[in-house]
């Protein structure tokens, strides 16, 4: 018999993003309940349990006996980017969906380890890519396949946030081995994903440049990173991701018949604005502050309650991993880089 009512969750790893948002998505899901927290800090997850109200409380050497728990159909793995991998295929090994953070893995050969174990144990995969399901992206994305800006010949796209060491940002941020990259895995591959979700195309060469203005703080991640994207019909992308900048992000497409910002594009606690002009007409649309972690988890939910691969699946995740290794290749050698 078919399972009914909202999925059970455990989210796997308490840090900040966790707390301000995840936990709080529940509050607004439809189709998703918390029932478990698993954390390396005992003491906040209790205090995060009080707070948010799951059954259960587990930390990473009990990790095994929250997926022994019937309640848990699906786990939120929001750890450091180097164990997502093994998170995502104990979980698998168990039977239980996941949900994992962006990027999928610091390695391809990762990517494809856990694609390869959900696959094989028959549960589903998903790349926490909100934008998928966020109304200003989906308008956007809708425009773009209109027709309506015609041949889409050039886009920009940057998203800035101020990252250094503190309470909120732990040391593994940067950490090459634990975080696989700086700006670029963190807050660009937002605008790797995106553009490669709203055009459906995909690129195939990289060109990239990345420097810092704080060494001591970025000896082995990247502080900013300006990067262009080929794809193969002419259409270029032009992005930059830097951990050095105030809060800000935009997605710009410019066509034949006219052009469409959404801006803030990728923050998610901000107002949102579409606008543009096409033929000569000015549009604009603004769009409510609302908790994309619910959407997340009801999609998930849907696709497991219905039996559905999810639209930002592993293959998404994997696909935007190889384009920014392609791009961390050539900011290091100078040159193009095909995409693989």
């Amino acid at each position: 018999m078919r399972a009914t009512g909202p999925v059970g969750y455990a989210v796997v790893g308490l840090g900040s993003f966790a707390e301000e948002m995840v936990l709080p998505g529940f509050r607004n899901s439809r189709k998703a309940k918390l029932v478990a927290l698993v954390s390396g800090d005992e003491r906040k997850a209790r205090r995060l349990a009080r707070k948010f109200g799951p059954a259960d409380v587990y930390d990473y050497d009990t990790y095994s006996q929250c997926l022994a728990n019937p309640q848990v159909e699906a786990v939120y793995i929001a750890t450091n980017n180097s164990t997502h991998a093994e998170f995502t295929v104990q979980a698998a090994a168990a039977g239980k969906h996941v949900l994992c953070e962006k990027p999928m893995a610091t390695s391809v050969a990762d990517c494809q380890r856990m694609i390869d174990a959900c696959r094989s144990n028959h549960v589903r995969l998903m790349i926490a890519y909100r934008k998928y399901f966020e109304p200003g992206a989906l308008d956007l994305k809708m425009l773009a396949e209109s027709g309506k800006l015609g041949r889409l010949k050039i886009i920009h796209s940057a998203f800035s946030i101020f990252v250094r060491p503190g309470p909120k940002i732990l040391a593994w941020h940067f950490d090459l081995d634990l975080a696989g990259g700086g700006a670029l895995p963190d807050v660009g591959v937002y605008c790797v994903n995106t553009v490669r979700w709203v055009t459906g195309r995909e690129p195939v060469e990289a060109s990239a440049y990345q420097w810092t203005v704080d060494p001591e703080i970025f000896k082995e991640v990247d502080e900013n990173i300006a990067f262009r994207l080929n794809f193969p019909d002419g259409l270029v992308m032009q992005g930059s991701a830097s951990w050095g900048g105030a809060d800000a992000s935009f997605l710009h497409l410019g066509g034949e018949k006219g052009w469409a910002t959404l801006a803030p594009a990728f923050e998610y606690s901000v107002e949102r604005r579409l606008y543009g002009r096409i033929g000569g007409r000015w549009f604009e649309k603004k769009y409510k502050v609302m908790n994309e972690l619910a959407l997340e988890l009801d999609a998930l939910a849907d696709c497991i309650r219905h039996n559905r691969e999810p639209g930002p699946n592993g293959e998404q995740g994997l696909r935007d991993v190889v384009v920014m290794e392609a791009i961390y290749q050539s900011a290091r050698e100078g040159r193009p880089v095909k995409i693989g």
